[in-house]
């Protein structure tokens, strides 16, 4: 590859060639190369650091906007590695001719969420470009956080006889982009489940002793988080396809589309993997938050090769792989 690509950032293969190849070659450590949603630092005591940036076609979207986007995302993996999200920074690139009253809707949005998630946005950077060096608007957040349990939850910790939960329908964020870029209509719109899960998270951590995994399956969606999981801890994951939750006017739209919402991007569920002999307990935290009601358990860890397989309605199986290009770009 002699130039970047689009799918280059699609949480894909060609992501992770992309980071394996070029970033962890020269900038790779113990710390970056665990590849977790947030990074685990000891300060005199554990807290998880991680930043992201925030690109998303069109700005304003049914359920959200990039500015609540870029805080809901960070929260979220920092909530992802067990801690709850204190502080944030954001840097913002501007083009040159980008409304301030647009601006303004998306600055007031992030305070919105900022005190939604109980996180104080404590320093920032401000660019701006001429017209054409950049799309309207790019937001980078940074967050911290201070981490609740030891040993923190972890990619690497899945293990054969754990249960795998998903908090919620899947595919909501990646259907709603897409409808709103196409200018794309459905007799039941579609919304983004754009929103921050470490009220979520704590209720769970409170409720299950031992959380093994928890990951926000954004960019490349469901089965692309669990294919990194597996990766990670060297395990088979197995998901039964009924039990994953999926909106009918998403499977709708999908079917219209030729898209596939186990791999459509989400920003307001979790991917939870506990003990078998929490299990219950964990379906039960989940659901009694509202943004678990719907929370399903999909499948098991199982020792072998890693991979994801899939059980399908008809009693088949099939491997899940990561997506080698990009179903939707410019997605968050």
């Amino acid at each position: 590859m002699e130039r970047i690509l689009l799918d280059a950032g699609s949480g894909g293969k060609a992501s992770h060639r992309l980071i394996h190849d070029l970033f962890f070659r020269y900038l790779g450590n113990a710390v970056l190369q665990r590849m977790d949603d947030a990074a685990l630092l000891d300060l005199h005591g554990p807290v998880a650091m991680s930043t992201d940036g925030f690109t998303v076609s069109p700005l304003f979207f049914p359920g959200g906007d990039i500015g609540a986007l870029a805080i809901h995302g960070t929260v979220n993996d920092i909530a992802m590695l067990g801690a709850r999200p204190r502080y944030l920074t954001a840097a913002f690139v501007i083009e040159e001719g980008f409304l301030l009253a647009d601006l303004e809707r998306v600055v007031a949005s992030m305070a919105r969420a900022a005190q939604e998630a109980g996180v104080l946005i404590v320093a920032g950077d401000t660019k701006v470009v001429p017209k054409g060096a950049a799309d309207g608007l790019f937001i980078t957040t940074t967050g911290l956080g201070e981490v609740l349990v030891q040993p923190a939850p972890s990619g690497h910790r899945a293990a054969p006889g754990d249960v795998v939960f998903v908090s919620g329908p899947v595919g909501d964020h990646g259907l709603a982009i897409m409808a709103a870029r196409e200018g794309l209509s459905f007799e039941v719109p579609v919304r983004s489940d754009c929103a921050s899960l470490g009220g979520l998270v704590e209720v769970l951590l409170a409720a299950v002793p031992e959380v093994h995994v928890l990951r926000d399956p954004t960019r490349g969606g469901l089965v692309t988080t669990l294919n990194e999981i597996a990766g990670q801890s060297q395990v088979a994951i197995h998901i039964n396809e009924e039990a994953i939750p999926v909106r009918p006017e998403v499977v709708a739209g999908c079917s219209f589309l030729g898209l596939d919402p186990l791999y459509l991007a989400n920003e307001g569920k979790l991917v939870a993997v506990v003990p078998e002999v929490h299990a219950d307990a964990a379906w039960a935290a989940l659901r009694s938050h509202p943004l678990g009601v719907q929370a399903a358990r999909i499948g098991t860890v199982c020792a072998g090769p890693s991979r994801v397989v899939i059980t399908t309605p008809l009693g088949g199986q099939r491997l899940a792989d990561m997506l080698e290009g990009e179903q939707l770009p410019r997605i968050c």
